[in-house]
């Protein structure tokens, strides 16, 4: 049972990033790099000059460093602009893409679950993200389901890398690339303007949520089954918007807690499938 506590315990503290990143006021690419500076902490200790002899599992590594670039940039700039509940729930319809693409792109099993909810939770997140105006939270929407094809690719590119680098390898040691591909694609934005305040409270949520998150969720992960780890992996949005009504005054009418509710179940139902679609990296395998 420890171990079923420990990959929870690192979901839930997954959905406490807008603990650490609302008060601090940065925008989405200093968040981004800041995290990814933290999640690059053990990186020295995890490095194996041996690993870089497996080509296609260091370009895969590569693969998941852009990746992250676009993805940390995009779901925290998510979680800047709009609801937390949104930003994290648009993200999560990476299971689905997930079950979707990996018949393609890996040759697995194909998933029946992921072919009735895919447009289950479409219907969810149509519901979610309307206003009692009659408008629409788009951008956040946007940005979250952004975030997660690009999470898509990355959990895709490392198994892939897990070839030859360790889960927890892989999640050390792209940080720092992504890191350096932030500073490329956005210059100086990228770079807090102090770092004292809100950079260093990003810095600590990094090493909470991140890098302590990963910790527990990869180590609990090698004892229990993957169908209930991609189960567990939901507490992040469920803790997400618990985190948004308790400490942000963010609500939800009626009609979108019931596409919350949809999109949370979709996906559960889908990643508990006893065939798993995603064995080697489950969620969460890169910063965030």
């Amino acid at each position: 049972m420890r171990y079923f506590a420990m990959v929870a315990a690192g979901a839930t503290l997954w959905g406490c990033w807008a603990l650490f990143l609302r008060p601090a006021g940065l925008d989405g690419p200093q968040n981004a790099f800041l995290v990814l500076l933290a999640m690059s902490l053990p990186a020295p200790f995890l490095f194996r000059r041996d690993a870089l002899r497996d080509r296609r599992a260091t370009l895969a590594l590569l693969i998941v460093a852009l990746a992250d670039a676009a993805n940390t940039g995009l779901f925290f700039a998510a979680m800047e602009r709009g609801p937390v509940s949104i930003a994290v729930l648009t993200h999560y319809l990476a299971p689905l893409m997930l079950a979707l693409l990996a018949p393609w792109v890996l040759g697995e099993e194909r998933s029946t679950r992921a072919l009735i909810g895919g447009p289950v939770t479409l219907v969810g997140l149509a519901l979610l993200i309307g206003r009692p105006d009659g408008g629409f939270s788009g951008l956040t929407a946007l940005l979250g389901a952004g975030s997660a094809c690009f999470y898509a690719i990355i959990v895709l590119a490392a198994k892939q890398a897990a070839r030859a680098y360790s889960p927890m390898a892989v999640t050390a040691l792209h940080a720092p690339l992504s890191a350096g591909v932030l500073l490329l694609c956005f210059g100086g934005r990228a770079l807090p303007p102090t770092v004292e305040g809100g950079t260093l409270l990003v810095l600590v949520g990094g090493v909470v949520c991140g890098l302590i998150g990963n910790i527990l969720f990869h180590t609990g992960l090698r004892r229990i089954p993957t169908a209930a780890t991609a189960a567990l992996t939901y507490l992040e949005p469920l803790t997400a918007t618990l985190v948004g009504w308790a400490f942000f005054s963010e609500t939800l009418t009626p009609v979108a807690l019931g596409g919350g509710l949809l999109v949370l179940v979709a996906g559960a139902w889908v990643a508990a499938e006893r065939r798993a679609t995603v064995q080697a990296v489950p969620l969460r395998a890169a910063a965030r």
